[in-house]
């Protein structure tokens, strides 16, 4: 076994990502328990530690053999969606104007800040499951996988959804004080 202090599964800055990403899975599959204010306060944030901890993780170099099955089921999926969108429910859709490369155009189209919560859970609660497997090969897998993703996919879908959060936070404010 390779000295733990050298492993990326074990390095200090993956293990404060696990740490944070457990956090964040766990808020959200309690959101019944808070209030709508609660949560996009938490979220407000969990949303950026998560971001930058997402930065700081180590480069893995891994031929994807161990490449982890998804964990998180679509009932799963659906029940953090759906516990989100509970609490948001006029705040959850919103309009965002996206650059397509392609054709050199910008086009709206509509979001769910409860289907961006529950698309990072899941990328978050597939990789949180396998650290709890502590199967090192599928570890560093994940980690791989992870870090890639961030890259391609969750970390702008992170980004996009604080921003809307963001929104919501400082209406519910104004809204009290009329």
């Amino acid at each position: 076994m390779a000295n733990r202090t050298e492993n990326p599964i074990y390095a200090h800055d993956t293990l404060e990502f696990v740490t944070v990403a457990a956090e964040y899975c766990a808020l959200l599959e309690k959101s019944e328990e808070r209030t709508e204010e609660e949560l996009v306060g938490t979220l407000l944030k969990l949303l950026p530690l998560l971001y930058m901890k997402a930065q700081l993780l180590p480069d893995v170099d891994t031929d994807g053999a161990f490449v982890p099955s998804d964990q998180v089921t679509e009932e799963d999926y659906n029940y953090v969606r759906d516990g989100a969108y509970s609490l948001l429910r006029e705040h959850d859709e919103y309009e965002m104007l996206v650059w397509d490369e392609d054709m050199q155009t910008e086009e709206s189209r509509w979001c769910s800040v409860s289907e961006g919560l529950a698309d990072i859970y899941q990328v978050l609660r597939n990789f949180v499951a396998v650290y709890q497997q502590r199967v090192e090969p599928c570890m560093l897998d994940a980690l791989w996988q992870l870090h890639d993703n961030f890259e391609l996919y969750w970390g702008q879908t992170l980004l996009d959804t604080l921003r809307h959060l963001h929104r919501i936070r400082y209406s519910i404010n104004i809204e009290k004080d009329i």
